[in-house]
């Protein structure tokens, strides 16, 4: 399975934000789609991306002033991207090395989407039931052994 079957299933909705916008803005976002990330942009190129890592990050560090800090403060800067044709087995391990719970997916310099562990489990689950389905559609249809008396 590659990563662009994942992302055809998911969808084309992509959740964005400025990296000049406060993160009280981000916050809400992100509460308001029940969402994990934000893809942030600066000129229309991404430059970054938001997580809840992140703002958990900097609400332990700048405790109840969290909310007037930048998202370009706080956000990663020039993420790790995967590319559509990857195989998910690299992708998770790719997510995996780097501890990216959120993964942008690049074609050169578009935005595609962005996975996030779950859509890979997501994604290999419906594999595996699909795989053990036909395995026992297979088992299920083949001739049983002639009985001889």
């Amino acid at each position: 399975m590659r990563v662009k079957e994942i992302l055809a299933v998911k969808g084309k909705v992509l959740y964005t934000i400025g990296a000049d916008k406060k993160l009280a803005a981000a916050v809400a976002t992100m509460e308001e789609q029940d969402i994990g990330s934000l893809a942030c942009f600066d000129q229309g190129r991404m430059v970054g991306m938001l997580t809840f890592r992140e703002i958990v990050r900097v609400l332990h560090s700048q405790g109840a002033a969290w909310g007037s800090a930048t998202v370009a403060e706080v956000m990663v800067r020039d993420p790790v991207a995967g590319a559509p044709d990857m195989e998910v087995d690299e992708l998770r391990r790719l997510m995996i090395e780097k501890h990216m719970r959120y993964l942008p997916i690049m074609d050169g310099g578009t935005l595609l989407g962005v996975i996030s562990f779950h859509d890979v489990a997501r994604a290999i689950l419906e594999e595996q039931d699909f795989e053990n389905r036909m395995l026992k559609a297979y088992i299920h249809d083949q001739p049983q052994g002639q009985m001889t008396s």
